[in-house]
């Protein structure tokens, strides 16, 4: 589904490039739970950028269900990313102005779909995510949990295929942190779609059904969390 091929991206930061993704060939399949770990300027972030086709890389591919990324006009990412792909970040990126109901209805409005008719979508992905009571509620009213469950409600509905995450629990307290990677782990089985989360936590990453490790750029290693816990 999501698939990396030979892909380097560089950057030129003045009279410096710099080299954050190495030649990466990764994939992932429907159905999985994929975590992608490593420090502060290993290329985790980069890499996740290109399978969300929010970047292009510099040589190499980026495939989505097949289709290279990079050929792609902007306008056709975009309408990709709006109908296929959900996008979570750290720090949640709600409207302020918005209340959480209407935050999640907001890429369905943009999709054509009718205000009433969105906001009921959207209160039934609030529900699922236990915020059926919170509707109502601007972001500044709401936990940080609570607020990364909306983007999360945001994300899933459009019935994504893949659901990509940046350190989606890095603002959180450790019980919050607890039921995002909960709700994060039961998706592809109850939505049927990938998940991807780049995450520096490694009690997070132990959360995954595959764990791979970028250090430099370029994969250092793969682990299989779940199936070692199974062991254990």
């Amino acid at each position: 589904m999501l698939e990396l091929v030979g892909a380097f991206k560089h950057y030129r930061q003045g009279s410096r490039l710099i080299e954050a993704v190495r030649g990466v060939d990764m994939r992932v399949d429907p159905g999985e739970f994929v975590g992608i770990m490593g420090p502060s300027g290993s290329g985790k972030s980069t890499l996740m950028h290109l399978m969300g086709g929010l970047d292009t890389p510099t040589s190499g591919s980026a495939l989505f269900e097949g289709k290279n990324l990079a050929s792609m006009s902007d306008a056709e990412r975009t309408i990709l990313r709006r109908t296929r792909l959900g996008v979570i970040f750290q720090f949640f990126n709600l409207l302020p102005t918005l209340s959480a109901e209407e935050n999640v209805a907001l890429p369905l409005i943009l999709r054509g779909e009718r205000r009433l008719s969105a906001l009921r979508l959207a209160n039934s992905v609030l529900e699922r995510v236990n915020l059926g009571s919170r509707g109502r509620h601007l972001p500044e009213e709401m936990s940080g949990g609570e607020m990364q469950r909306v983007a999360i409600a945001r994300a899933l509905v459009l019935k994504p295929a893949a659901v990509l995450c940046d350190e989606p629990t890095g603002n959180l307290d450790s019980e919050n942190t607890e039921q995002i990677l909960t709700l994060l782990g039961d998706l592809p089985k109850s939505e049927k779609c990938a998940v991807v989360m780049v995450t520096h936590d490694a009690s997070a990453g132990a959360r995954t059904d595959r764990l791979v490790r970028i250090r430099d750029g370029k994969i250092a290693g793969e682990e299989y969390p779940q199936q070692a816990a199974v062991r254990a």
